[in-house]
């Protein structure tokens, strides 16, 4: 039997995509659990201005999302991401999507695409924001599509990370897996101190 020799650039390539689309070191801006959420100002796709210290004294979600990448894929066709969004939207909860996707990269779309893929996968998002400078998406150390905040009414974070425990782009892992952001807003309402504060971001590279 002839052995099948795999070249050694070929298995670093391959490697370099699994650690790029799954493995990650945590994020490395501004933004710490436990302060202040930085603030910032950004325009939503109907042109208005959104800043985050306007929403003091609520819940602040913010989802970074590409809607061409799998992974946000996977939560949006579980209907998963819009179920979040409808469930702490009702609880008064603000829920901010931010794309951080540079002109000309996957995700970025015009205002009329953004509002066609709103509408088809039945979003419920407060806003959703643009911010092609990528300026917002550093200072956050948003790495992934889809990377999550929880913000409190402080203005602190009290969570950042993946949006739950099994990194896949296979809907099927979306009910075994624990969520993160569940975990934290079920604590949180009870009074009770976030079980898990931070974890390592999964889905695709953000692209700036």
């Amino acid at each position: 039997m002839k052995k099948i020799l795999i070249p050694v650039a070929v298995v670093a390539v391959a490697a370099a995509f699994l650690l790029g689309n799954y493995a990650t070191p945590m994020a490395a801006g501004d933004a710490q659990v436990g302060n202040a959420a930085p603030d910032f100002t950004l325009t939503d796709t109907n042109g208005n201005s959104v800043t985050l210290s306007d929403y003091s004294g609520k819940y602040v979600i913010l989802e970074w999302i590409n809607y061409d990448c799998p992974f946000v894929v996977k939560h949006y066709q579980s209907k998963n991401m819009q179920g979040l969004q409808d469930k702490y939207r009702e609880q008064g909860v603000v829920w901010l999507a931010i794309n951080s996707s540079a002109e000309g990269k996957q995700g970025q779309f015009s205002n009329d695409e953004i509002h066609a893929r709103l509408k088809k996968h039945g979003s419920t998002v407060d806003a959703y924001l643009l911010d092609g400078s990528g300026e917002v998406g550093r200072t956050y150390g948003a790495t992934h599509t889809p990377h999550m905040y929880i913000i409190n009414p402080e203005g602190t974070l009290v969570y950042m990370g993946a949006i739950d425990s099994i990194r896949s782009a296979n809907v099927a892992d979306v009910p075994k897996a624990d969520n993160y952001v569940t975990m934290a807003m079920d604590a949180v309402a009870e009074g009770k101190e976030v079980p898990v504060k931070m974890t390592r971001a999964y889905g695709c590279t953000v692209k700036y």
